[in-house]
């Protein structure tokens, strides 16, 4: 059986109180909508429509370069209204499954359990279902003495009686294409709120005696939806659950995994170890044997094995192995370090490599920089790159040695080997072997006639 999917993405979500749609908001790094495209390729669903509306062009902007299809629903008349709008992007010989867009914490293997049950059962809508102990708000299944489908009551058109049931309907269906759009054509807005329920057309089939299977979901939390920032903050709190347990499974240390927070796309090797209150996020890739934390953040890098970051902020930085950073590093943006480089306290870096085994152990500021293998770079240098105008490149050759508070005035070179004094201000090229001092002559005054001594 050939299926297809159609994600409903059109809602404004005004209990969000955003100027962003809903589904754009983010988790563990993503936008929540993601996470649904993300499970259903997993289930290996390729074919995937996403009916769009308020904010379309940020949801849109989400799949550049994708195949996803769009299609526009211009006015919010109900989830019924929504896939009406999809009718031709979807192959009506295919078995489409629809689910909402703010439904993050569906996983590929609840998708596939609902594929595989819709195939075998050989029905023609199939509903996914949910037992729950407190199911205010969704809308409530209603089983025939024999527990077959009778019909789904909405919470605002329940009875007492109908909403003491717990079990509730996930909003997420299967159905064979040509059956759901014909019986949309059947349905209408009597209802509390004037829309058009999808689930209307459950009960149209099964008055045709087509069948209408009910699949339970085993796990509660796979079918949250999120209506509001308190919903997202808990969704996001599984979801890093989930990341945490992932990595400790396949042989990540991580201390305490409640003040740690890795985001979903991040990959850690074996054996590394993050420390507390240290946050990893966007597609930062971390080898094996490192050591994390505490309270790092680290940011879109790749960062190899056998490296400690303590304390330190690395954002979109490449770090290869046996590098030390820290404590209180910060690696800007184009910063590429080297095997066994040494970048200690209070050191800034920024679109600079730094060659193998250099250091730079303390106080400064090195950026548009070329660094040689074996460099020392003393404390208190910095780096003059900006005039004002324009950046400008420094270059330190192997084995070269910055003094101490000396300010390399860019464009500037420094030789293989040579010397700074501590204390220069260094506005010309050094050559290769050669000591590079600019400092005034020292004057001692006497304190009792201000004579020079």
């Amino acid at each position: 059986m050939n299926f297809s999917a159609v994600i409903l993405a059109a809602g404004k979500g005004v209990r969000m109180c955003s100027e962003w749609p809903k589904v754009v908001h983010r988790l563990a790094g993503k936008p929540m909508l993601m996470y649904v495209v993300d499970a259903l390729k997993a289930a290996g669903i390729d074919d995937i429509c996403l009916v769009v509306g308020h904010g379309k062009e940020y949801v849109q902007k989400l799949f550049d370069g994708d195949r996803i299809r769009f299609v526009v629903q211009e006015e919010q008349r109900g989830t019924g209204h929504a896939l009406m709008q999809a009718e031709k992007a979807v192959d009506p010989a295919s078995a489409v499954i629809v689910l909402a867009g703010d439904t993050p914490l569906l996983r590929a293997s609840t998708i596939k359990n609902l594929r595989d049950f819709h195939e075998n059962s050989q029905a023609a809508a199939s509903v996914l279902s949910c037992k729950i102990s407190k199911p205010r708000g969704y809308g409530r299944i209603i089983r025939n003495a024999d527990s077959s489908f009778a019909r789904i009551v909405e919470e605002k058109d329940a009875g007492e009686r109908e909403k003491a049931i717990n079990e509730i309907n996930s909003g997420i269906y299967c159905f064979q294409a040509k059956e759901v759009f014909r019986a949309l054509a059947q349905i209408n807005t009597a209802n509390a709120q004037g829309e058009y329920y999808l689930t209307d057309v459950l009960e149209i089939m099964k008055n045709e005696d087509k069948k209408v299977g009910i699949l339970i979901a085993e796990v509660e939390e796979d079918i949250y939806g999120i209506n509001d920032r308190i919903q997202l903050s808990q969704a996001e709190s599984i979801i890093r659950k989930r990341k945490n347990t992932a990595l400790m499974k396949n042989g990540v240390t991580i201390i305490d995994p409640s003040t740690t927070f890795i985001d979903r796309d991040v990959r850690i090797g074996r054996d590394t170890i993050i420390l507390p209150f240290t946050m990893i996020e966007g597609n930062t890739i971390i080898g094996e044997r490192c050591e994390i934390g505490p309270s790092s953040r680290i940011n879109d890098s790749v960062i190899a094995s056998d490296v400690s970051i303590e304390s330190s902020r690395v954002k979109e930085a490449r770090i290869a192995d046996k590098c030390v950073i820290g404590p209180y590093s910060y690696l800007r943006p184009g910063a590429v370090l080297q095997q066994g480089v040494k970048v200690g306290d209070f050191v800034e870096i920024k679109k600079s490599t730094i060659g193998e085994d250099s250091k730079v152990p303390h106080l400064t500021y090195v950026g548009d920089a070329q660094v040689g293998r074996g460099v020392n770079i003393g404390a208190g240098t910095i780096t003059c790159n900006y005039d004002g105008k324009n950046k400008y490149e420094t270059i330190l050759e192997d084995g070269a040695f910055i003094g101490s508070n000396t300010n390399l005035v860019a464009p500037v070179k420094i030789g293989k080997n040579a010397v700074t004094g501590a204390g220069s201000t260094i506005s010309r090229d050094v050559p290769a072997n050669s000591l590079g001092v600019e400092r005034a002559k020292q004057k001692n005054l006497s304190r009792r006639n201000n004579t020079v001594e």
